[in-house]
């Protein structure tokens, strides 16, 4: 259905292959899709992208199937705060490793450090993954004009994970 409405709205191809787990799928931050029937009360991670004028695009969203339950509720809003920083944080100049940080260090304020354990995110544009990297490993820094993800993350071992991400344009303003 995500590559239809895609497809019909002007894309030419998927940018990479739709992610769509549920339930303790969604602890896996790149998790693989199974047959799973999705039940009430999960959570849903769908992770996709398309390719418009030769350009990617990638964005994450995680819903629940009814109504999510109060520690879902809790860690959601932390990873919406999370993003929200990063943001407002990414501007040209920045170290790539230094709005990682920040954003990992909130997260971690919050009591689940251990529980990102992947990258902020990554540059896109004619690729899926471009430069820079944005981790804690890398010595990239932000230029205007940049596209990125903010892919800020919980997992929650065996049990649900969250994510939400979208492309940030880096800019000044």
């Amino acid at each position: 259905e995500i590559e239809f409405f895609l497809r019909k709205n002007g894309a030419q191809a998927l940018s990479f292959d739709t992610i769509c787990v549920s339930g303790e799928r969604t602890s896996l931050p790149h998790g693989v899709p199974t047959d799973k029937v999705m039940e009430i009360g999960d959570l849903i991670t769908m992770d996709f992208g398309c390719v418009v004028d030769g350009y990617c695009s990638d964005m994450t969203r995680t819903v629940c199937l009814g109504k999510a339950g109060s520690e879902e509720r809790e860690l959601y809003e932390i990873v919406l705060a999370a993003q929200l920083l990063a943001c407002r944080s990414a501007v040209p100049g920045m170290s790539c490793f230094d709005l990682d940080k920040k954003v990992r260090d909130f997260i971690g304020d919050a009591g689940y450090g251990p529980c990102f354990g992947h990258g902020l995110g990554h540059g896109v544009g004619l690729e899926i993954h471009e430069a820079p990297t944005l981790n804690t490993r890398t010595k990239d820094v932000l230029k205007e004009n940049m596209v990125i993800t903010l892919e800020p993350g919980i997992y929650v071992p065996n049990q649900f994970g969250i994510r939400i991400e979208d492309l940030a344009f880096v800019s000044d303003s």
